[in-house]
């Protein structure tokens, strides 16, 4: 739906080639579904979409030296990537880039670093979500299933991240959804994500529930 919403400063096909081995933790098919995302929020939103879209196909491109920080060498890359732009774009993006990590600083204080931010974030949910979480399950050699959610849920705490740092090895996929997929949606920050956002997690739900059913023997 979104090739032709505005004039890329950055191309899908330059973006791809930008890459390289960046991205590995979720490939450029998470670039593109953000991006897709980013674009809808952005448009639903009224956001600025020429930041909104170069920021989301530029996002993950600090990956190429791991996962850790690498929201803020995603930043940095950009800001030379994109330094003929004007300057006011340019510190656009950089910071829709930096603020767009899950529980990590700097928080997004722009309407398109929210967008952006927001568009990561569902993609992490619903059946996109579901089928990430048991693929990396899958390949760490995690267990499928140790007890229904709403068990895990009802003796959970507040702390997202308690979970994997007590279990350990124990740690499931339902765990996964307790703990991190199921509580997004409160997360995000626009009406439009937060919307398609409780969607996905009715879906998710459902699965779980379907998944607790059928191990049960139901």
């Amino acid at each position: 739906m979104t090739a032709g919403v505005f004039s890329a400063v950055v191309s899908i096909e330059t973006a791809r080639d930008l890459y390289g081995a960046a991205g590995r933790g979720h490939g450029f098919d998470h670039v593109l579904r953000v991006y897709d995302l980013a674009l809808r929020i952005g448009v639903a939103e009224g956001a600025d979409l020429a930041v909104v879209g170069t920021a989301a196909l530029l996002h993950d491109i600090g990956e190429s030296q791991g996962r850790s920080d690498h929201h803020l060498r995603g930043a940095a890359m950009a800001g030379e990537i994109l330094a003929a732009q004007p300057a006011e774009f340019v510190a656009a993006v950089v910071h829709a880039i930096a603020a767009h990590r899950f529980r990590k600083e700097p928080r997004p204080r722009t309407l398109e670093a929210q967008v952006v931010s927001d568009a990561d974030k569902l993609d992490a949910i619903g059946a996109i979500g579901i089928a990430r979480v048991f693929a990396y399950a899958g390949a760490r050699g995690s267990a499928l299933w140790r007890a229904p959610w709403h068990e895990i849920a009802a003796a959970s705490d507040s702390d997202a991240e308690s979970g994997p740092k007590v279990l350990g090895d124990a740690y499931t996929p339902v765990h996964e959804f307790v703990y991190k997929l199921d509580r997004i949606p409160d997360q995000l920050y626009t009406a439009t994500a937060r919307a398609i956002a409780l969607d996905r997690q009715s879906f998710m739900r459902a699965f779980f529930d379907r998944l607790d059913q059928e191990i049960l023997g139901g």
